[in-house]
């Protein structure tokens, strides 16, 4: 069934963008052979960081159709906001879907806010919606629930959660916080898996992410708990990783327990590396193709997704001044286009490369017009490396079609983007 819609979508791409407003559609007779190179072919979205409407998330889903893309990636929770209702924990989102401003300019020089409160967040019902409305096209969705790290808005809601169990707030401005879950205490556990039962019942897809990026040890090496837990697993330093972060690992480990005994697996950022990561998981390799290249080695499956190629938040010109504000980089579509996802790996590696995504942050993007901009016409380019062998790729091809037809498509749907 999946291959029959795709091929509609083949077709549905085939019809002269002119005749689109006729009933009267002539296609030449031919054959089309055609097959995915990955079986997995993702794009992420973050909703945490600016909250968008259902619509908003099903247009997204829509792009994904039309590119044969077949896995969503929605990141629901991070610092700056909780945006998924857990009706055990309603605090999450009464509290944590809420703060009270968002920083102006950028985080490594701004110090000005936009004084104006910034919510929202997903009903259970939206979320079975927008499910469902994925999968009739075909697109399975993996939640992501961000642990250890990432996790003020959860902090601010449940304060017993965090190290210091008191003085948290919904993140106002982006980058890293010092404050994160507490391994130390069962309560933090006992939160996590209700939580993700919860989820479970939600979202059908066999992986679950939960993060493991960016989660800074300083409130674990002052904690008594945390210590005390070190103590009792008999965690060592080994000189090349601390205590603290062999500790992440055993917050890896309980909570991939916990989904595996539900029939479930883990996918995190390639961080869960760090230390050691249990027989089962899944790493997504974001910090260039490093974690992806180790990981595979080490027998793991692996989804690429380096930021040198794969970060659709990253400027698409070098002259910054011309295009919408953002974080910073430069990721033209031409870059995009001439990935390769299996440069530097032996056959025993490829077989581990499950498929390439895209991630689409939005500390700097808040509207439907923005996210679609830098998306398109980079979405065509990755779904190309998803799909195509490397001898099938021409990107003068590329951009006539791209010129020829692809941009036409895109002004019927009524999709902002940006011109070559």
């Amino acid at each position: 069934p999946a291959g029959t819609f795709y091929g509609l979508q083949t077709l549905r791409k085939a019809i002269a963008p002119d005749s689109t407003r006729s009933f009267n559609v002539a296609y030449p007779a031919a054959h089309i052979y055609d097959k995915p190179r990955f079986p997995y072919r993702g794009a992420h979205f973050d909703t945490a960081r600016h909250f968008f409407a259902p619509d908003s998330v099903k247009i997204f889903i829509d792009m994904l159709a039309l590119h044969n893309i077949n896995t969503f990636h929605w990141h629901l929770t991070d610092d700056q906001g909780w945006r998924i209702e857990i009706k055990k924990y309603p605090e999450l989102t009464r509290v944590g879907s809420v703060r009270g401003e968002t920083l102006t300019g950028h985080h490594h020089t701004s110090s000005e806010y936009d004084k104006t409160p910034h919510g929202g967040y997903y009903t259970q019902k939206q979320i079975r919606e927008i499910v469902k409305y994925a999968a009739d096209r075909y697109i399975t969705v993996i939640p992501e629930i961000e642990l250890p790290g990432h996790a003020v808005a959860a902090l601010t809601s449940y304060p017993w959660l965090g190290c210091k169990g008191e003085g948290y707030e919904v993140r106002r401005r982006w980058g890293i916080s010092k404050e994160v879950f507490c391994p130390g205490k069962e309560t933090t556990f006992e939160f996590i898996e209700k939580v993700l039962t919860e989820v479970l019942a939600l979202f059908p897809s066999k992986l679950i992410h939960i993060g493991g990026d960016e989660c800074p040890k300083t409130e674990w090496e002052k904690c008594p708990a945390c210590q005390a837990r070190i103590k009792q697993l008999g965690i060592k330093a080994d000189g090349q990783h601390s205590a603290e972060q062999f500790l992440q690992s055993y917050v890896t480990a309980r909570v991939q327990k916990f989904l595996n005994d539900h029939g479930r697996r883990i996918i995190g950022w390639d961080e869960v590396l760090e230390g050691e990561l249990a027989e089962g998981a899944t790493v997504m390799s974001w910090r260039g193709t490093e974690g992806g290249i180790k990981a595979s080695a080490m027998g793991f499956d692996v989804i690429m997704t380096p930021n040198t190629y794969c970060y659709f938040d990253y400027y698409q010109s070098e002259d910054q001044d011309k295009e919408p504000f953002g974080i910073g980089g430069f990721l033209p579509w031409d870059k995009v286009y001439s990935y390769e996802p299996l440069e530097g790996l032996n056959d025993s590696q490829q077989k581990h490369i499950l498929g390439v995504q895209a991630n689409l942050w939005t500390e700097y993007v808040a509207t439907p017009e923005h996210l679609e901009y830098m998306l398109l016409p980079r979405m065509n380019a990755l779904s190309e490396v998803q799909w195509c062998e490397p001898e099938n790729k021409d990107i003068e091809r590329f951009k006539a079609a791209m010129e020829a037809e692809s941009f036409k498509i895109f002004d019927i749907l009524g999709y902002n983007y940006r011109k070559f």
